[in-house]
């Protein structure tokens, strides 16, 4: 039986905890949240479980192998850092930590260890994203355009600005379904009066040949959007996360009335989340890479970080080739 701590019962927490509650072969038997009041909804959900203000409490526990860590950003490299030094696995809600530099250190610990560092990159493991996977192996021919629009009224986060919330999804997806370093990224960002961080921000990144990716990510408006398109030479991919029955559909090169409309392939509708619990149980169980492990969140968090200097320098390119930037 593996037993899994949870460090962090707020929005994410008990989620994860469920999806990895449901997994065979798996027993969360202790929760950790500074708040009584989510403590008491962890009593509530899973039930026998321990629960504890003292996050060092599942850290240091002999008897816990694995750590969730479901807590704010800034908080993510320590926690990670104590519990692979504590020799437990550990999965890490996005993005993995708040720098490169953080990222790289977890991943040494890791790999020195010999133990499981996990990103949750959810939408990686959607049938959406799978499928879109699938279609460009497949052939969409020569990409040309990833535009993507994540937009919803807050959650505003404490500690990261809304890049770091919103777009590391994209770029998750990005490096998952085209598998090409970005060259170069630019991005601009607003803040609600004195607010910060920017809360409304647009991310472009240049590759390549022809393709170019355009992100735009808001906590600001009103009508939640989760809309991306991915156009190619021969097929252009739409996936909507919002739309019930219908979240891909494929476009023909061709005008014709069946191509405008798109067709609308079967997917996989396993809970994203519950396949990443399962994902990370079984790289534990057999010792395999996961696929999104360290370096796929170093990925996401260099060019976050690239981001953040060009939303400084008012949406100046910063080349990534040349600063050890990207996928």
């Amino acid at each position: 039986m593996l037993r899994v701590g949870v460090i962090g019962y707020g929005h994410f927490g008990p989620n994860l905890a469920r999806c990895l509650a449901a997994t065979p072969g798996v027993s969360v038997t202790m929760v950790s949240d500074a708040r009584e009041e989510r403590l008491a909804i962890a009593r509530r959900d899973l039930p026998g479980a321990w629960t504890t203000v003292d996050c060092t409490e599942p850290l240091t526990d002999p008897s816990i192998d694995a750590i969730v860590v479901a807590t704010p950003v800034a908080s993510h490299y320590e926690l990670a850092r104590m519990a692979l030094r504590h020799g437990k696995h550990v999965l890490v809600e996005k993005p993995i930590a708040a720098s490169s530099a953080e990222t790289c250190r977890l991943i040494d610990e890791a790999a020195r260890r010999r133990l499981v560092l996990m990103v949750d990159h959810t939408f990686v493991f959607s049938g959406a994203v799978r499928k879109m996977q699938e279609l460009v192996g497949d052939g969409v021919a020569d990409v040309l355009y990833y535009d993507s629009v994540r937009a919803n009224l807050g959650r505003v986060q404490p500690d990261v600005d809304v890049l770091w919330d919103l777009a590391v999804h994209d770029l998750a997806i990005i490096e998952s379904v085209l598998r090409q370093p970005p060259r170069a990224v630019s991005a601009i960002g607003a803040r609600q009066r004195d607010a910060h961080p920017a809360r409304h921000a647009y991310l472009t990144l240049t590759f390549d040949g022809p393709l170019i990716a355009h992100l735009h990510a808001s906590w600001l408006s009103p009508v939640k959007i989760r809309r991306t398109v991915l156009g190619g030479t021969e097929r252009t991919i739409v996936y909507d996360d919002l739309e019930p029955r219908a979240k891909i559909r494929v476009h023909g090169a061709s005008a014709s009335a069946s191509a405008h409309a798109g067709d609308v392939p079967e997917l996989d509708n396993t809970e994203p989340l519950r396949a990443v619990a399962q994902h990370f149980v079984a790289c534990i169980a057999s010792g395999a890479k996961p696929c999104t492990d360290g370096l796929a969140g170093l990925a996401t968090v260099r060019v976050l970080e690239a981001a953040t200097r060009s939303m400084a320098e008012d949406g100046r390119f910063v080349d990534l080739t040349t600063s050890g930037v990207g996928f």
